[in-house]
């Protein structure tokens, strides 16, 4: 499906306004209410534009002191991101195209790599709203994507205006059974 963009103000509709596509949408996971926020606005935007979405977890490496024999234990490994991805991604089948990735490195660093490999159209991305002392230690991740992505990018905010409309309970959010 094609959405045609609207004249702008004082505009004559004409027929060469471009088509606005999405054929794949980019969907950064974290299992956290953020995650539930953003898929509340990628859900609707795959089902409009018949998109599928690709829900991405990055493990990180652990930041921690290596012990005393030189070894760091992995706090979580790829094949325990994959058995949490599975349910959310079980959740959506049927309602939209779906699919799941687990890459390992640095989240902004990969998602942005990610975007490019997929050919996304668009990242959906949520923002945890850190600000202070909390976002000088843990870094945004969000803005250094926004400063790197080479496609649109939705930032969603936990506790800021939603535009979505109708009953965005249709389908069911990551954190509930």
């Amino acid at each position: 499906m094609q959405a045609q963009l609207q004249p702008l103000f004082g505009e004559e509709p004409t027929s060469a306004l471009p088509s606005f596509k999405l054929k794949q949408i980019l969907v950064p996971v974290d299992f956290s209410e953020c995650t539930e926020k953003a898929l509340l606005y990628a859900v609707p935007f795959a089902r409009q534009f018949d998109a599928t979405l690709t829900l991405l977890h990055v493990v990180e490496p652990p930041y921690l002191p290596a012990s005393e024999m030189g070894v760091v234990v992995e706090v979580e490994s790829k094949n325990d991101a994959r058995k949490e991805l599975e349910p959310l991604r079980a959740r959506l089948a049927g309602k939209v195209r779906c699919q799941t990735m687990v890459r390992k490195g640095s989240a902004q660093i990969e998602i942005i790599d990610a975007a490019k490999e997929l050919g996304s159209d668009l990242i959906i991305l949520g923002s945890h709203g850190r600000t202070g002392v909390e976002r000088l230690l843990m870094g945004s991740t969000v803005e250094k994507v926004v400063r790197r992505a080479s496609c649109p990018i939705l930032i969603v905010r936990p506790h800021e205006h939603d535009f979505i409309s109708g009953n965005p309970t249709d389908w069911q959010p990551a954190c509930q059974s």
